[in-house]
């Protein structure tokens, strides 16, 4: 997180993004607490072992959705057996393969019969 840089119409790049969204596994109090010391809006479901919603943690159910991007994204990436495994150890190129397995995404669904 700390890594983070978002880019702005104008002024200075945010650090932080103003929401996250996490599946069930990272509902706790830890998570929830680090989120908003941070001023980061947690878009993380309840637990079903943890009280009911009293209200006042409202649950954006249509940021939850657009998740699905990124988790569909990371799967696609991870058809590449290279990327999966990290057969790459420096970090330069490590993301200059996640490029190419982008570019390859990219062109499998633009060249493809389906579109």
């Amino acid at each position: 997180m700390n890594r983070v840089s978002i880019r702005q119409p104008s002024g200075p790049a945010r650090k932080r993004p103003a929401a996250m969204a996490g599946d069930k596994g990272y509902s706790y109090r830890r998570v929830r607490d680090w989120l908003r010391r941070h001023a980061i809006r947690a878009v993380i479901p309840r637990r079903t072992d943890q009280r009911p919603d009293d209200g006042r943690h409202h649950f954006d159910r249509s940021a939850y959705r657009r998740r699905c991007t990124i988790e569909q994204c990371t799967g696609w990436l991870k058809e590449c057996r290279r990327i999966a495994t990290r057969f790459e150890k420096l970090a330069v190129n490590f993301l200059a393969m996640i490029h190419l397995g982008m570019i390859e995404r990219y062109l499998r669904l633009l060249f493809s019969d389906r579109a």
